[in-house]
């Protein structure tokens, strides 16, 4: 793809799951764009297709309908809701996925403490990653992301079990990471209304699979064309949907 083609790109893209005859339907035909350096939020009640679209992009589910093309070559990491570390250090931890793209071993720690800097936890670098607390895992698992240097990043409800001093150090990093001149593309799902207001530049409603509304974040918390074009998104926003 040349470079001002869109980072992903969805055309009528629907994704079922089971058996043919009782399949469940996550996502119905959604066309969608999104291109490099947004922000973009997916919001909707549960069930409602997030996770399945956010492993779509990340090709970890495959279209059965459609089409979804994302840009050649192109780097992106996906965090999950509670991190899978491995019963090894935090150092280690990050290394190892380096080391599997092939960073030899030395490399691959050095540029784990590096990582581990960008979030402020060096100094636990020798410790157990799951004797951490839950932010800490969050923030090990940012780094481990970051240590891949991805253009394009993806978070399933990043904060959703966190206290709320964890989250604020989350989305910190969140919104560093999706900042300034290498600034990575941002794609994620939360309930945290207010966390979307204060992380994105676009979002996405969904219901039953179905792109119900996709409007800059302005718009869709305080536009008035919510209300008049996307009745559904518009109680969702005001906490009255059924």
């Amino acid at each position: 793809m040349p470079a001002s083609a869109p980072v992903f790109a969805l055309k009528a893209a629907s994704v079922h799951f089971g058996q043919p005859n009782r399949a469940v339907r996550a996502l119905s035909e959604v066309s969608l764009t999104i291109d490099s350096g947004e922000r973009v939020a997916l919001v909707g009640a549960n069930g409602c297709g997030k996770s399945t679209l956010l492993r779509l992009l990340h090709g970890l589910a495959l279209p059965t309908a459609g089409q979804m093309h994302a840009a050649t070559e192109q780097r992106q990491a996906m965090l999950f809701q509670k991190p899978h570390l491995m019963r090894l250090s935090v150092q280690a931890n990050i290394a190892l996925g380096l080391w599997l793209r092939g960073t030899a071993w030395g490399a691959a720690k050095a540029l784990a403490l590096e990582a581990l800097s960008r979030v402020g936890l060096t100094d636990l670098a020798q410790r157990s990653a799951r004797q951490l607390s839950g932010g800490q895992q969050q923030r090990v698992a940012m780094a481990r992301a970051w240590a891949l240097r991805p253009q394009v990043l993806l978070l399933d409800e990043p904060t959703a079990s966190l206290d709320p001093h964890a989250k604020r150090e989350v989305e910190a990093l969140i919104e560093e990471f999706s900042s300034g001149p290498d600034a990575m593309t941002l794609i994620f799902a939360s309930h945290n209304l207010g966390q979307v207001k204060r992380l994105a530049s676009r979002v996405i409603y969904l219901e039953q699979g179905r792109v119900l509304a996709d409007l800059p974040v302005n718009d869709f918390f305080s536009g008035p064309l919510l209300q008049l074009q996307y009745p559904a998104a518009h109680l969702f926003v005001k906490g009255e949907l059924v």
